[in-house]
């Protein structure tokens, strides 16, 4: 039973997520889908429908999450179930969503959308409300069946992190950082993870936002003070130890390493190599994110590359590797 609305009845939960994306960060918004949800995203549609439940805050792509309660074969028969409802005095709107799939040719015109979540509110007992509602309904049409449930809006909460103390002008966007932290954990319970060069702590903030258990480590001092600097801004607490990765001990499910970089000077392959087999040491999975193709030298350091993606921002171009 569903209490928060009153189901008498429902089934298994499923959800339709809302992908959204730009051209440039397709690569990696498919690659995180693929993490979370275990299926690739068809880039024909901006929706995803799944028995796994995200919460829309994690990602940077996925923008409203419906939990499905009712379906039909029209909009007849859903509006004639969200009747059974029971919102015990909580206010309400109606949003009808876009399913962008040219091939199901199931995208609403603005006026159209407006009559049909009319048709279906004025059946749901209880007060509407537009501007600031206790719940958002919403519906769409996917495959010749419509679909009615609680809408969930996704915040970006990590637009807020942009705002930290420390900064480097190498360093991961926010957006970036994120979804890789997802393709590295996309189930977080019982995990222990770390970032070894963690930087001012990009990664870091993103990770624990989401109740990542995640420490980092920094060879560079003044790096690890502005990581521990930005993590104590954002209120998160984790350690920052300052050290070269190639002396880690302890063991740890998943690490996350953005392979460091200099623009006016590269690292020895050798340097790269040990550092490689240093996390292959210590970590059963890792997600190694590089400028340079080094595919060769993560084999050699004894990972089997699992799964890709790029990332494009202008001319420049960064490789998401998955490493078991």
């Amino acid at each position: 039973m569903k209490e928060d609305i009153g189901l008498q009845e429902q089934q298994e939960p499923h959800y339709i997520y809302v992908i959204v994306a730009n051209d440039n960060e397709r690569s990696l918004c498919d690659l995180e889908m693929r993490s979370l949800f275990g299926n690739q995203v068809n880039r024909s549609s901006n929706l995803l429908h799944s028995m796994i439940r995200i919460e829309p805050n994690r990602s940077p792509f996925i923008k409203q999450r419906l939990e499905v309660l009712f379906e039909g074969a029209n909009l007849e028969e859903i509006a004639n179930q969200v009747g059974s409802l029971e919102l015990n005095g909580a206010t309400f709107k109606v949003e009808a969503m876009d399913n962008d799939n040219p091939e199901e040719d199931a995208k609403l015109e603005y006026d159209q959308k407006r009559m049909l979540e009319r048709e279906i509110g004025w059946r749901i007992r209880g007060k509407a409300e537009m501007r600031k509602p206790d719940k958002v309904f919403g519906f769409v049409q996917i495959a010749g069946r419509w679909l009615f449930g609680e809408l969930i809006k996704g915040e970006a909460i990590w637009l807020k992190h942009n705002e930290k103390p420390r900064k480097y002008s190498t360093a991961l966007s926010t957006r970036v950082a994120r979804a890789v932290a997802n393709i590295a954990v996309p189930h977080i319970k019982g995990l222990r993870v770390i970032d070894p060069c963690c930087g001012i702590g990009t990664v870091l903030v993103e990770a624990l936002s989401m109740g990542i258990d995640i420490v980092g480590r920094e060879l560079n001092p003044l790096a690890a003070t502005g990581a521990r600097a930005n993590l104590a801004y954002f209120g998160f607490e984790s350690e920052v130890i300052l050290g070269d990765m190639r002396q880690i001990t302890e063991h740890y499910d998943v690490a996350i390493i953005d392979m460091p970089y200099n623009l006016c000077s590269v690292l020895p392959m050798d340097e790269k190599l040990e550092m490689l087999q240093s996390l292959r040491s210590f970590a059963d999975r890792a997600v190694v994110v590089t400028i340079e193709k080094i595919d060769s030298l993560i084999e050699e350091a004894g990972f089997r590359i699992k799964d890709r993606c790029t990332v494009s921002k202008g001319n420049f171009t960064r490789y998401v590797l998955v490493c078991e």
